[in-house]
C-alpha cells in the first residue's frame, strides 16, 4: 500500500472535530451524529444536534428510524476511549456507512466549540 492509498483510506473512515463543526455551521451535514457515550455523559454536554445511542445499544431495531443509506459520524469521550471504535464496528456489521470523529468530545472542547 502506498502512502497515498493509506491516507485516502483514513479519510474514508475518519473525520475530525473541525470538519464536523464546519458541516454543522453550513447547516448541511449529510450524516447523523451519534454520541455513543452513556446517557448521563450525553446529558452533561454533547455536540449540537447529536443523538445519543450508546455503542452497546447499536442494533438494527434502534436504527429503524434511519434510512439504509444514511451515514453516521460517531464519537465518544476522546482519545482515551474506544467507544467510537466499538460503535463503528457495530454500524459496519449492520452495513451502515460510518466515520469516527477523531478526538471525541474532548477534542471538540479543546477546539473551543460549544456543547449543547
Amino acid at each position: 500500500m502506498t502512502a497515498l492509498e493509506h491516507f485516502e483510506k483514513l479519510l474514508e473512515f475518519e473525520t475530525d472535530c473541525w470538519d464536523v463543526h464546519e458541516d454543522l455551521k453550513s447547516g448541511k451535514p449529510d450524516y447523523v451524529i451519534l454520541d455513543v457515550r452513556s446517557p448521563e455523559a450525553f446529558a452533561a454536554g454533547h455536540i449540537p444536534g447529536a443523538i445519543n445511542l450508546p455503542h452497546g445499544r447499536i442494533v438494527e431495531r434502534n436504527l429503524a428510524a434511519f434510512t439504509a443509506g444514511v451515514a453516521f459520524v460517531v464519537y465518544c469521550s476522546g482519545p482515551h476511549c474506544n467507544g467510537a471504535d466499538k460503535a463503528a464496528v457495530r454500524l459496519a456489521r449492520l452495513n451502515r456507512k460510518v466515520k469516527k470523529m477523531l478526538g471525541g468530545i474532548a477534542g471538540w472542547k479543546w477546539e473551543g466549540f460549544e456543547l449543547e
